[in-house]
């Protein structure tokens, strides 16, 4: 009886043995998956990848960047071509809703268009403030990118618009990055047609500025 006992106690381990060697591969990929970041580009247009093949817009080259220097991350292409600070603030509780999940970190890249319709800078400034509350409410770490006046606003319009990045981002402690188009605004080369959206290149420059600060706060 006693032997009986032993040989079963030996083939239960070498089953379960043989059972937990063909479920490691299995779990591997869970636990890789598991490690993967998580980041929502949250914007207009510029983010949206206007004028662009997919693979092409910023989300989808900063991902890539991310990914060549070792993280595994996922950056979500929230943005929408034409939308204002308004309309973001209007859908971003549906859109960290369909994400399902919470983000590591959301980049807010809202304001050009307010900007370019001439729209009221303290009406800017409120939308931001409130993204940017409600995020920091459910306790998500976020990354401005600010903007700045074309000139032809005029002096007066950009001393109230630019301001309100540094100071919004300073009040709900969230990370910034000064201007989105740094390197690439007023460079042809660089921009599309319209004179107003980066091309692959102008992209490409984009994520190297913004990527090393995204990387930091990942990490």
């Amino acid at each position: 009886m006693k032997r009986r006992k032993a040989a079963y106690g030996v083939a239960l381990r070498f089953v379960q043995a043989v059972v937990l060697s063909c479920m490691l591969p299995l779990l591997a990929p869970a636990h890789a998956e598991a490690r993967e970041k998580l980041v929502l580009a949250f914007g207009d247009s510029l983010t949206a990848g206007y004028g662009l093949r997919p693979a092409e817009a910023f989300p989808a080259r900063l991902e890539a960047s991310l990914r060549r220097n070792g993280i595994a991350v996922l950056v979500q292409n929230a943005g929408v071509s034409g939308d204002t600070s308004a309309a973001g603030r209007a859908r971003l509780a549906w859109v960290l809703k369909a994400l399902k999940a919470k983000p590591d970190l959301v980049i807010v890249e809202l304001g050009a268009n307010d900007m370019l319709r001439g729209l009221s800078p303290a009406e800017t400034r409120a939308n931001i403030d409130a993204i940017l509350a409600e995020l920091q409410r459910r306790g998500i770490r976020t990354l401005v990118a600010g903007m700045r006046a074309a000139p032809n606003m005029g002096r007066s319009y950009a001393t109230r618009f630019e301001p309100i990045y540094p100071q919004l981002a300073r009040a709900h402690g969230a990370a910034l990055y000064p201007f989105f188009l740094a390197g690439v605004a007023a460079q042809p080369s660089l921009l599309q047609a319209d004179g107003m959206h980066p091309n692959p290149r102008g992209v490409d420059i984009v994520v190297r500025g913004i990527a090393p600060i995204v990387a930091r706060l990942l990490r």
